[in-house]
């Protein structure tokens, strides 16, 4: 059974990749602060269903110096993992002239650098191995803006770029790199939005709705299998078509 991380897998979008992927025969290790009742639920069903597995590592993310640790842990129990998804981040929003640097730092540090630095303690594994298959979760934001998000899609932009190079650092070692980048989809990011914010966005995309969790799992779960092997240094829109 491959082995696959998921950062901020305890909650919104990440509980909905780790439900998919558990339901795909994968061994899903779900890395959060803490387990959310959803999770152990999930857990429960997975266990009953016979069907992959779901495990839990408590870690905070933004603790950097804690990332080599959280890595060693997971490989000492599950053995190197076939992929890495990026998924943990936050969306706070904020104007950028009102927002205070430790708000733009603590961003920056959990969106960014975080991802960065675990995929570094990760990614050597996987090429002494010969293959594995990293995720990030970018964001349409990174190339389309959305005002009060300057900060946070700054950050996305970032995840791409990082995607790209990454892929040709590593795809000689058999290691793929891809990003997934959501439209406005039902999360707690989204919640935050008037209903006619909402309904605007929706208005906007070629499908006239908003695309949702499993949408984008799914993408994820494709980029993990077999028939992506040679897909790489690239990034897949989910979006419904709002940026068509």
């Amino acid at each position: 059974m491959r082995s696959v991380i998921v950062t901020g897998g305890s909650k919104g979008l990440g509980l909905g990749v780790v439900r998919k992927l558990a339901s795909q025969d994968y061994r899903v290790i779900a890395v959060a602060r803490s387990p959310s009742e959803a999770l152990l639920a999930a857990q429960a069903e997975s266990a009953s269903s016979g069907v992959g597995a779901i495990h839990f590592t408590a870690c905070d993310l933004s603790d950097l110096d804690g990332l080599g640790e959280l890595a060693k842990r997971i490989k000492a129990e599950h053995g190197t993992p076939w992929a890495l998804v990026n998924n943990a981040g936050v969306g706070t929003a904020g104007v950028l002239a009102n927002m205070r640097p430790s708000e733009i730092e603590a961003l920056v540090r959990l969106n960014t650098i975080s991802p960065l630095v675990l995929t570094r303690f990760l990614v050597g594994s996987m090429m002494a191995k010969g293959c594995g298959r990293i995720v990030n979760m970018a964001s349409i934001i990174a190339s389309t803006g959305y005002s009060g998000l300057s900060v946070y899609g700054a950050t996305k932009a970032a995840m791409v770029g990082f995607t790209k190079s990454l892929a040709r650092e590593v795809g000689r070692a058999g290691v793929t790199v891809n990003a997934v980048a959501p439209g406005f989809i039902q999360t707690e990011l989204t919640s935050e939005l008037a209903p006619e914010d909402r309904d605007r966005i929706a208005s906007r995309s070629a499908l006239r709705r908003l695309a949702e969790v499993d949408d984008v799992a799914e993408a994820v779960a494709f980029l993990l299998g077999d028939a992506a092997r040679n897909i790489t240094g690239t990034v897949m829109t989910v979006d419904a078509g709002n940026t068509a």
